[in-house]
């Protein structure tokens, strides 16, 4: 189901040396707002494509400590550079987490992970069986700015492995037809605020902002730049 020679083979930790460590605690921030958004009760959480498992450890540093966290990837590279991060309740385990068929989780976080996948649908109908909850961060490439700089989709192809591309309206029907329930979903200003973003992204960012103020929906539909975070049951 997943297509992993990209990570199982080292291409993507060669593309991505740090795999995307700074953002970590910025997408940890835009998991706890949304837990805390809802008033969420639960006593486990895991990730699937953990990367390094940083977010995961930031999560771990700032949750009670009767919280257990999983990581599942399917990266020998990532999963050895989680190793750092180990905890007593915070576990990497390299598999995918959709052919372990025992585990079940309160929170499933799926965090920019499904628009690597080919058969992305079925990844989402398998992965709704994984958490009560399910969190997912998913890019917004498809934009009025992406769609007449056709090259900024390509790049998104090659250098990140975007092989699927959405704006809110496809990414939502893609969780509904997979059956889940959207209990909650907001923007995230990820090219407004994370780390090391480019120079063209940070040029972006006044006319984005200023958009965004203004209409959000218009303003992400136009230039992009925000995400969106979802709480699905």
């Amino acid at each position: 189901m997943i297509k992993t020679d990209l990570y199982t083979e080292g291409q993507y930790l060669a593309s991505h040396p740090t795999w995307h460590v700074e953002d970590s605690p910025w997408k940890a921030k835009q998991v706890l707002k949304i837990i805390n958004q809802n008033q969420l009760k639960f006593k486990s959480i895991c990730e699937i494509g953990c990367g390094a498992g940083e977010i995961l450890r930031q999560l771990y540093l700032n949750l009670p400590d009767n919280i257990d966290f999983a990581g599942y990837d399917v990266s020998p590279q990532a999963i050895e550079l989680c190793q750092s991060r180990k905890q007593d309740r915070l576990r990497f385990i390299m598999t995918n987490l959709l052919d372990d068929k025992e585990v079940f989780f309160d929170i499933a976080l799926c965090l920019d992970v499904f628009e690597h996948v080919p058969d992305y649908l079925g990844f989402l109908q398998a992965f709704r069986k994984k958490g009560k909850y399910k969190i997912f961060h998913i890019p917004l490439d498809i934009s009025v700015s992406s769609a007449f700089r056709g090259n900024i989709l390509l790049h998104s192809w090659q250098k990140n492995g975007h092989i699927h591309f959405f704006n809110k309206e496809t990414a939502l029907a893609a969780l509904l037809d997979s059956g889940y329930k959207i209990i909650d979903y907001f923007y995230t200003p990820y090219y407004i605020e994370a780390a090391n973003q480019s120079l063209k992204a940070n040029l972006m960012a006044l006319p984005r902002r200023f958009l965004y103020s203004i209409n959000p929906d218009f303003g992400v539909r136009l230039l992009g730049g925000y995400p969106l975070l979802v709480l699905a049951e």
